[in-house]
């Protein structure tokens, strides 16, 4: 039996987030209707998740010394790491301490905070299909794992980023420097380290949400989501939907894959695999131990939508991964560099029927960044996404 605590009191159930963005915000929000209390962390002051959790906190989570000062100052019950960019070692002896409880685990913050450790785990401790691969440490390394058999085309990404960034496909010989110099900028610490991956010519790609939660004779049980599919621009995703149609066997190899990393991972929560698929083939490409940016659909489409099946199972309760209607999201970038900006056309976005919005709240915008997102559900997902990129449209970011 899982007994919940009431917020603000000496028998509150206390969680907290490590990353409060968007998605972290929407996890805050499920918890909160859950009767947690929450503790939002992030680097910057006044991120979406701080707006709406019982407490703010601001300091630098890769800082060992600050992320080990918050947590036993703050003592919360469960640890949700939503980003990357984190001390997990100071996690990892924490938790062995049983100072508090990592989600899923501290190892899976560790193994996933970089691509390094979870294609290793994938490819060569689970033996699963990936893209041939190779990690290299400076220009000169780049270059020679593409010579001696990665070839052109080829994916160059920091072994440690989110959002695409750093991240750029390499055509030929002229495009390496170019690509090396973007992975530098846009790792999210100065690790000088990249991961240069062979191109597969697959027809396309999908993302898995994969629970593992309690189940009623108290085991972990593994469930899914229907598949999602998605557009990446530069590593960086700007629509999806969901359900993609998929070949049974495509379906069937995506959810072995996804259930072997997760099983490897351990602890409870939804995770994030990433699949390429072409045809019955399916390889191996990421998996976040959170919520998915593309998993942002599921707001519109599924009866608990990711985050709620985040906080559910974090928590020990049951859940319900069942498709409600096929739907889809269009992101809606600031399109401007301004702190502080206003959206025109919100009105119009939601007038088209079937329609939802969520703007993120992020304080600064960047041309490229994701303020905000269009949900739209339909009959079908062709449908829902002509709506949904029609509803994005409407949206005027500008400067105030």
């Amino acid at each position: 039996m899982t007994t919940l605590g009431t917020p603000l009191s000496a028998s509150a159930t206390k969680v907290m987030l490590l990353g409060s963005g968007e998605l972290g915000k929407e996890v805050l929000i499920a918890l909160q209707r859950l009767g947690v209390e929450t503790i939002a962390v992030d680097r910057y002051d006044n991120a979406p998740g701080q707006q709406v959790a019982h407490h703010a906190r601001t300091i630098t989570m890769s800082d060992p010394a600050q992320l080990k000062a918050l947590i036993e100052a703050e003592r919360p019950h469960l640890v949700v790491p939503e980003i990357e960019a984190i001390a997990t070692p100071m996690l990892e002896e924490l938790e062995a301490a049983g100072v508090v409880r990592v989600i899923p685990t501290a190892r899976a913050a560790r193994l996933t905070m970089d691509r390094e450790g979870i294609r290793r785990l994938a490819g060569e401790t689970l033996g699963l299909p990936t893209s041939p691969y190779q990690f290299c440490d400076s220009l000169a390394e780049l270059q020679a794992a593409i010579d001696a058999g990665i070839g052109y085309p080829c994916i160059v990404k920091p072994v440690m980023s989110s959002s695409g960034k750093g991240q750029s496909k390499i055509d030929g010989p002229a495009d390496v420097q170019k690509a090396w110099d973007y992975a530098m900028a846009g790792g999210r610490v100065s690790h000088g380290r990249v991961i240069v991956e062979g191109f597969i010519d697959f027809d396309y790609e999908i993302t898995q949400l994969t629970v593992r939660s309690v189940g009623a004779d108290g085991q972990i049980v593994t469930s899914f989501c229907d598949p999602i599919g998605h557009v990446q621009v530069s590593g960086d995703y700007v629509e999806s939907w969901q359900p993609h149609p998929m070949h049974p066997a495509a379906l069937e190899k995506s959810r072995q894959i996804a259930k072997a990393v997760t099983d490897n991972l351990g602890g409870q929560g939804l995770f994030g695999v990433e699949l390429f698929v072409k045809g019955e083939q399916v390889w191996f490409s990421e998996v976040s131990p959170r919520p998915h940016d593309t998993g942002l659909v599921t707001l519109c489409t599924q009866h608990q939508s990711e985050f709620e099946l985040h906080a559910r199972a974090i928590l020990g309760l049951p859940v319900d991964t069942s498709l409600r209607n096929p739907g889809a999201s269009a992101v809606i970038y600031g399109g401007v560099e301004a702190q502080g900006i206003v959206f025109d056309g919100v009105d119009e976005a939601l007038a088209i029927p079937g329609t939802d919005l969520r703007l993120f709240g992020k304080p600064e915008s960047f041309v490229k960044r994701r303020m905000g997102v269009a949900l739209a559900r339909g009959t079908d997902t062709d449908q829902a996404r002509a709506t949904a990129k029609l509803a994005a449209s409407k949206v005027k970011p500008r400067v105030a």
